[in-house]
């Protein structure tokens, strides 16, 4: 396949590279200024000096969690409802703002496909003069807007259905025969399934994009399989698109316009290429300047470039969630504990805690790779004691021997 959306994706990975680094000091002091949040966090930092990823790697990691806390605080204060994060104000710059779980409130600014997602969808085999059937609520969240801004970059015609209403949504598919479908793959299937209980023609739709939800192979080959090939994205509201499918079916290829970056759970800490943990995004973003905002996402690293030609950085896709913050004996237990327990050690090269047992008989485990032995233990086991103020076991395993799943707390408790 030889069809792209632009020459960005074809780029030598060294110039892409390059490009991007330059890129990030001029974004850092760009924040700094425009974004108040963002200039307190990053308060000190010399902008000019973080030109590699090494030098990315020792700004902290801003959590959703801190995003949602200054925002509340911003509007109990009656100040600012973005917290200080936006570097936009509320007119014409700001044609709309949107809500999401929490709330956490979301800027739009005025740039032609302002989440970027015309790439996935070009990707997807959405084409100018198709039409596509939109699925996305339009209700106060961003996700409709966010892809009929890129179905509209691509030269798509959007018809906005929004979610429910099944049988006027299947009467405007057999009229209109819109050519592709975005929104959830869960309510795909469920317009497909409708479709034929009540013998309404969709055949149409022979391509999608979804997002929003998980969507295993399984489905995508059950699509397939009634003649729709789905495509998947991975895109939040407050960054835009961080990576899509291609049709080589391999991973997803990362947006053009985001630094990311693969820590491990609990700390801003790059992991190797191919090991899981959390995606952290850098978003090339003047009008809201996130940078290494913490996705809460599991992903890794694939080797090697996309089969299509594609050579940016692929992921896995979505693999779990990073926060697997875990209540034991009544105490809260964080992925950053352990990453504290584990600094002090430079003899351990990874650790997993295990909880088991049953209701009210919590045991706790901590397991940890290292070539050492001895005393390693016993000393780890009073580390265990004064950081969480939890006693737990502690076992030394072979380096390499802990899965590679991204878990740094593994809930294995017995719930029955």
């Amino acid at each position: 396949m030889s069809d792209f959306f632009d020459t960005l994706e074809t780029r030598d990975p060294v110039a892409r590279e390059a490009a991007l680094m330059a890129a990030l000091p001029r974004q850092i002091a760009h924040a700094q200024v425009a974004s108040p949040a963002m200039g307190e966090l990053l308060a000190g930092v010399d902008a000019q000096a973080v030109t590699s990823r090494a030098a990315l790697a020792h700004l902290p990691v801003i959590r959703k969690s801190e995003l949602l806390a200054r925002q509340q605080a911003g509007r109990a204060a009656g100040r600012d409802a973005f917290g200080g994060f936006a570097a936009l104000r509320y007119g014409a710059a700001m044609p709309r703002l949107y809500a999401s779980p929490g709330p956490i409130y979301e800027p739009e600014g005025t740039a032609r496909d302002y989440w970027r997602v015309a790439r996935a969808l070009y990707a997807a085999g959405f084409r100018a003069g198709d039409l596509a059937h939109n699925a996305f609520s339009y209700h106060m969240t961003p996700g409709a807007f966010i892809m009929e801004s890129g179905a509209h970059a691509v030269g798509c015609t959007v018809f906005p259905a929004g979610t429910g209403q099944t049988e006027q949504q299947l009467q405007a598919i057999a009229e209109l025969r819109p050519q592709g479908y975005i929104g959830t793959p869960s309510f795909l299937r469920i317009l497909v399934e409708k479709a034929e209980e009540a013998g309404a023609d969709i055949r149409s739709l022979t391509k999608g994009l979804v997002g929003g939800e998980a969507f295993p192979p399984s489905l995508r080959d059950w699509f397939a399989q009634q003649g729709i090939a789905v495509y998947q994205s991975y895109a939040t509201a407050d960054l835009g698109l961080i990576a899509y499918e291609t049709a080589a079916r391999e991973g997803l290829v990362l947006d053009e316009h985001v630094i990311v970056e693969i820590v491990r759970p609990g700390t801003g800490d790059p992991v190797a290429e191919g090991e899981v943990g959390e995606v952290v995004v850098t978003v090339l973003n003047p009008d809201y300047p996130l940078v290494r905002f913490g996705t809460g996402d599991l992903s890794a690293v694939l080797p090697g470039q996309c089969p299509t030609g594609r050579t940016n950085t692929r992921i896995r896709g979505w693999l779990g969630r990073a926060d697997q913050t875990t209540k034991i004996r009544g105490m809260f237990v964080h992925p950053g504990q352990v990453a504290e327990i584990v600094r002090r050690f430079p003899e351990i090269a990874r650790a997993r805690l295990v909880v088991s047992g049953a209701m009210a008989d919590d045991q706790m485990k901590l397991l940890v790779e290292s070539h050492a032995a001895g005393s390693l233990a016993p000393r780890v086991a009073e580390a265990v004691r004064d950081v969480t103020k939890l006693r737990g076991e502690v076992e030394v395993v072979p380096p390499g021997s802990l899965p590679n799943d991204g878990k740094v707390i593994e809930d294995a408790r017995s719930y029955d």
